[in-house]
């Protein structure tokens, strides 16, 4: 991997991570009979939505992908509201049979709001992972779904634990969000993760901070660590929460949960950080900072916000430095977008198969 090591710990950029994924990729998408279609929805003038919608673009034309950019709101006409237009702009794609991958750049509106827009978008199109079924999946540990789930509520029995990272005979991968999907890739890349170790529990044996516990973002990354096996102090403005597999040291029981739980935590986040192996900042302000000095010696930092959370000297403790994972998450897009068609295939076999039949 190409780094730069001008201080204690390396500075790796996001790029070789990336380059890991551009080959399957674009096997995948060489299987499809046509280059598939990716509509982005921009509807804010925010500057990283405008930057990650030209990246997307850049990135889909060296792979043959189509995509359509669709501009409403501000980002269509600067007397225009925020967001104004972008409810339509989904429901439009959704309805496009031509389209097969929809994504929208968030945050909008922010909160519940943006959270409805994302329970618009069909699950069939879904290439962020963003909606409540993919969610209720990755937090309870269901790793693959057949594909008529999605045309159904919550299934009321949950499935046994994967075992091996292939689907069964029926079934695909449920689809995960690409931000904490591209945290965990960078962790397996840079060997957080031991490839030793059972499917599914890799990341055991790691304690990890992810600070900011949004839905888009930081509670997810939790729970994805933490159904791997790790401990996770999730951290946000007035709560800790430990999110582990880990049974209670006065239980009876002693196997690990099928998936993770979530217990109060009364530690503060200086506690926390100095036992951490891995630490991940997701905050929205560039006034936020990791203090160095709380780091654990040779831990691994991943800065996911689009501002710097960490402080200039975090290589003094950090033996590993991300500043930024957004070409990790574009990939993670786009390796999305091969399994969103084909939820696509069998949801359309799903949809006949549930039609009445009619008898002469």
């Amino acid at each position: 991997m190409s780094t730069e090591a001008s201080g204690k710990g390396i500075l790796l950029k996001a790029d070789p991570i990336a380059n890991v994924f551009l080959d399957e990729i674009k096997a995948a998408l060489a299987t499809r009979p046509r280059p598939p279609k990716l509509v982005g929805i921009l509807s804010t003038s925010a500057t990283p939505s405008k930057f990650y919608a030209e990246f997307t673009q850049k990135q889909c034309n060296a792979l043959g992908v189509e995509f359509v950019l669709k501009r409403t709101g501000a980002a269509a006409d600067p007397e225009a509201g925020e967001g104004e237009g972008v409810e339509e702009a989904i429901i439009e794609a959704n309805e496009d049979e031509s389209v097969d991958g929809i994504m929208v750049y968030y945050p909008i509106f922010g909160g519940r709001q943006d959270h409805y827009l994302q329970q618009i978008v069909s699950p069939f199109k879904d290439v962020e992972g963003l909606h409540f079924k993919f969610h209720y999946n990755l937090y309870h540990n269901i790793r693959f779904l057949n594909p008529k789930s999605l045309l159904s509520i919550p299934p009321t029995t949950v499935p046994e634990p994967a075992v091996e990272d292939q689907p069964p005979l029926g079934t695909v991968k449920s689809i995960l969000p690409c931000t904490p999907l591209a945290v965990v890739k960078c962790l397996e890349q840079i060997g957080v993760y031991n490839k030793i170790l059972p499917y599914g529990d890799r990341a055991y044996g790691k304690t990890v901070t992810v600070i900011n516990r949004s839905e888009v973002v930081g509670r997810p990354l939790a729970a994805l660590i933490a159904n791997d096996g790790a401990r996770v102090f999730s951290v946000d403005i007035d709560s800790i929460q430990e999110y582990t597999k880990r049974p209670r040291q006065s239980a009876q029981e002693r196997r690990y949960y099928p998936r993770h739980v979530v217990h109060p935590c009364t530690l503060t986040l200086q506690e926390c950080l100095a036992q951490s192996d891995v630490v991940v900042s997701a905050v929205p302000s560039a006034d936020y900072k990791v203090k160095t000095a709380w780091l654990k010696d040779g831990c691994v930092c991943l800065n996911v916000a689009a501002d710097k959370n960490f402080e200039v000297d975090v290589r003094e403790k950090a033996s590993v430095y991300m500043p930024t994972i957004g070409k990790v998450t574009i990939m993670m897009l786009l390796r999305n977008l091969p399994g969103s068609l084909r939820l696509q295939q069998y949801g359309v076999i799903s949809k006949q198969e549930s039609r009445p039949t009619l008898h002469a």
